[in-house]
């Protein structure tokens, strides 16, 4: 099987291109093949797929054997993928996902090769039993939250995956994996959750590290970016567009006020062909 290595700012990716649908065997092979000593080694793997709906459909296997709804990084790397790879010419395209469902994605071209991508990630879900927390409210902001026996304040958004948005003095340098596990795992999130610790440096400057559901630390995540921005925002500490930086690098991210739908841009990177 020939696949490809990317990444989206570290958070990095086996993509396969050419299946007619998922493997059956999918899980068991993201086990094995995103182990970094005995695998190849990646957060996942995503496998590009025909769509009815779409140009194309992406399909998102976490390194745990489950499946993630959405993954801001990897549909860059979709993305990137089918363009410079000529299975596709245009520099708008759209691309289907099993949790949010048909994304509009832009391509900004340099000498043939896409520079960033542009993706309407759609509109932020903030109902408490939609994304999903055991929170009967309309908005999940500033709520408390306890584990292994600290208590913390968290605000929950959903971009198609829920995340659990926490704030900390210092995001660069919480012990990410003493709290990531507790909280991902939470009785609160009937679907587990990604969780992020942020810390807001400007009106339009957020630092952010993430413990993604199913992949445990990454150096970024797209959607975590989203709903961190549109966490500041609902909690007042940001503009409605800003830059978020994660260990992996920065995200351009705005929460558009006409229509209520968030943007992210960002690069995405070939890094080698291989065969297994």
């Amino acid at each position: 099987m020939e696949f490809t290595k990317m990444h989206g700012l570290g958070n990095d990716f086996i993509v396969w291109f050419g299946h007619q649908e998922l493997p059956s065997d999918a899980s068991e092979l993201a086990v094995r093949l995103c182990d970094r000593h005995f695998g190849v080694g990646a957060d996942g793997l995503v496998y590009i797929l025909p769509s009815e709906k779409a140009d194309f459909r992406m399909r998102i296997i976490n390194s745990d054997g489950s499946e993630a709804e959405q993954c801001g990084n990897a549909i860059r790397c979709a993305a990137k993928y089918v363009y410079d790879r000529k299975h596709i010419s245009r520099e708008r395209i759209t691309i289907e996902t099993l949790g949010a469902g048909v994304q509009q994605v832009e391509l900004t071209v340099e000498d043939e090769l896409v520079r960033l991508v542009k993706v309407d990630m759609g509109e932020p879900i903030l109902e408490g039993s939609k994304i999903p927390t055991t929170l009967d409210l309309d908005r999940v902001i500033h709520e408390p939250i306890e584990a292994g026996g600290s208590g913390f304040r968290f605000t929950a958004v959903s971009m198609g995956n829920p995340h659990c948005v926490i704030y900390v003095e210092n995001a660069p340098g919480f012990e990410l994996e003493a709290w990531g596990p507790k909280l991902e795992s939470h009785p609160l999130f009937p679907n587990k959750t990604n969780v992020e610790f942020a810390t807001v440096r400007s009106r339009n400057h957020i630092e952010m590290r993430v413990w993604e559901r199913g992949a445990g630390p990454t150096l970024a995540c797209g959607t975590g970016a989203c709903a961190t921005l549109v966490a500041s925002v609902l909690n007042g500490y940001s503009d409605r567009r800003a830059m978020v930086s994660l260990k992996g690098g920065d995200l351009d991210i705005e929460w558009n006020e006409d229509d209520n739908h968030v943007y992210m841009t960002g690069p995405a990177e070939i890094v080698y062909d291989g065969r297994l």
